[in-house]
């Protein structure tokens, strides 16, 4: 067992690679791989952060975003959406990136 996120996160993108394909959809805007997102998921989890947590590991260290190919770190807001979509069962956290819809009354 590592106790590297580095070591985590170069794991996860290479099982990633073998089992995911690198875009949800042929209209994907490919700022990010399934791949790479998988990865900072993975780390998330490792160092058990929360979505700005992994943003703020991922702004300070050069280090995992090279390991990862990112040119940017992605927002807080896509690795929640990509871990709904991933994981099919929603974000492990008991919050939702999706705001709740405004409760409408009969009038």
């Amino acid at each position: 067992m590592t106790k590297s996120p580095r070591a985590i996160a170069q794991e996860a993108l290479r099982l990633a690679r073998e089992a995911l394909p690198a875009y949800s959809s042929k209209y994907s805007r490919k700022d990010f791989t399934q791949h790479q997102l998988f990865a900072v998921l993975a780390v998330k989890a490792f160092l058990k952060t929360d979505y700005r947590g992994v943003v703020a590991v991922f702004d300070d260290f050069a280090e995992l975003r090279t390991d990862l190919g990112l040119k940017k770190v992605p927002d807080h807001s896509t690795l929640c959406y990509a871990e709904q979509r991933l994981l099919k069962g929603g974000p492990t956290s008991s919050f939702s990136c999706v705001p709740p819809r405004p409760h409408r009354t009969a009038a």
